[in-house]
């Protein structure tokens, strides 16, 4: 075992080498022909190329979005490409970085922005976002939630624009609720407690998807315990706040109080099956929620309950930023396109169309949202859940500690690891991320 752990951060610091030289070459090397070169429809427009990874409905939901971009000024023209999932969207980025052909700008993580960052591989953002004659005001910044706001921010810059974020909610199922005489849980502990009414029949009381990461980080942070700490940058994955957290739902899991979805990747399937009263999920599942459930299944939406006296729910999603390998047109262009993503209008809009939640307070009060929300219900518990939502730390390594962080979720899972000895390795290794980093 040894020996594997060894040859793997081997080949791990390899590709590290590799992708660093990679992306240094190209974000030293604006100059050289790739799909950011500028381009113009007819002589006239600017073409902005974007690299997206949404599909299904959301893939037709960003391209109503860029049509009316497109149909709104006459300057530049965005012409969105989906790639994939997330997942092939990061790999052909790396790609495209070694062939020196990258977009315009793209969607990702807000943490990648270090790695990126480190490495040259995008621009700040400052220069339009803050000054020039198509500056965000004072006003229009202060309306963005600040916990994608400042997720944006790195080493004092903007780096990137928030975009398709979502919240983690509790889903629940109606007919199981009153069959079992239970209310909606005010705690994480009211949802342990009423899980005794249901094992009897072979029901959970809550669903996880295939790893419990997040509910894990935010029961930590209810506890006054964030994973790793932003100032200074450190790791907090032993303590005993977080081992308490870990083992609470560890032991839900282990007594059949709780419940993972396995290789279903995600927990809707056992939840629309009447295997689990609760489902914790994202926000932005609720489209397809709304699309694949039973036509008789009856079910809500709430935010998530609190743990030990505090509320707290991770946001998640992606931002987009900007390559340095585009021209200064595309780079002007590709700022008018992200200003437009933001603005009031069309992040409500987004938000009608996919689930994904509003940026923007003002959204969230506007007449046009408030009577979306009248007649879509299960998409309230999301925005409620705005004010109490926190984002991960992001620094350099953040992408290894994260799969580092999976597998020790899966140690305790599938190995039947301690969490105190999985949380114990997990130190280790964040420790040395951080350490390699500085």
């Amino acid at each position: 075992m040894k020996k594997q752990n060894w040859v793997k951060r081997v080949l791990l610091a390899m590709l590290t080498i590799t992708l660093v030289a990679v992306l240094t070459a190209c974000g030293s090397n604006s100059s050289s022909k790739s799909s950011s070169t500028t381009k113009s429809d007819s002589g006239k427009r600017v073409t902005i190329t974007f690299w997206h990874g949404m599909n299904g409905p959301y893939q037709k939901a960003i391209n109503q979005i860029i049509t009316d971009f497109n149909k709104s000024q006459k300057q530049y023209k965005v012409v969105g490409t989906a790639q994939g999932n997330y997942t092939a969207l990061q790999q052909k980025i790396m790609a495209a970085a070694k062939s020196r052909n990258l977009p315009t700008i793209a969607q990702t993580t807000y943490t990648t922005v270090p790695d990126y960052v480190k490495n040259g591989f995008i621009t700040p953002l400052d220069q339009y976002m803050l000054k020039g004659d198509n500056k965000m005001s004072a006003s229009d910044l202060k309306d963005i939630y600040p916990a994608f706001l400042s997720s944006s921010k790195y080493q004092g810059k903007y780096y990137s624009v928030p975009f398709s974020k979502s919240t983690r909610i509790l889903f629940y199922n109606e007919a199981l609720m009153k069959k079992y005489n239970i209310d909606k849980p005010k705690s994480w502990e009211d949802i342990k407690k009423d899980a005794d009414k249901l094992k009897a029949d072979g029901v959970a009381a809550i669903g996880f998807d295939k790893s419990f990461d997040m509910e894990f980080e935010g029961l930590a942070r209810q506890a006054g315990n964030p994973l790793i700490s932003a100032k200074p940058l450190k790791a907090n994955l032993d303590t005993k706040k977080t081992i308490t957290a870990a083992n609470f739902i560890m032991d839900m899991v282990n007594n059949g109080e709780a419940k993972t979805a396995g290789e279903d990747i995600y927990g809707d399937k056992n939840f629309t099956s009447g295997k689990t009263l609760f489902y914790a999920g994202s926000s932005a599942g609720i489209t397809n929620m709304k699309q694949n459930a039973p036509k008789d299944f009856k079910w809500g939406t709430m935010p998530l309950p609190s743990y030990k006296g505090k509320k707290a729910t991770e946001l998640a999603g992606n931002d987009i930023v900007l390559f340095k390998s585009a021209s200064a047109d595309q780079q002007k262009g590709a700022w008018a396109f992200m200003k437009f993503l933001l603005s009031e209008k069309e992040t409500s809009k987004w938000a009608q169309l996919t689930g994904y939640v509003p940026l923007r307070k003002s959204a969230v009060q506007s007449a046009d949202f408030k009577k979306y929300l009248n007649e879509n219900e299960t998409s309230k518990a999301a925005v409620d859940s705005l004010g109490f939502g926190f984002q991960s730390t992001a620094f350099i390594g953040f992408s290894e500690y994260r799969n580092d962080l999976l597998n020790a979720v899966d140690a305790m899972l599938t190995k039947h690891e301690k969490p105190e000895q999985a949380l114990k390795t997990l130190q280790g290794q964040a420790e040395t991320i951080i350490k390699t980093n500085k």
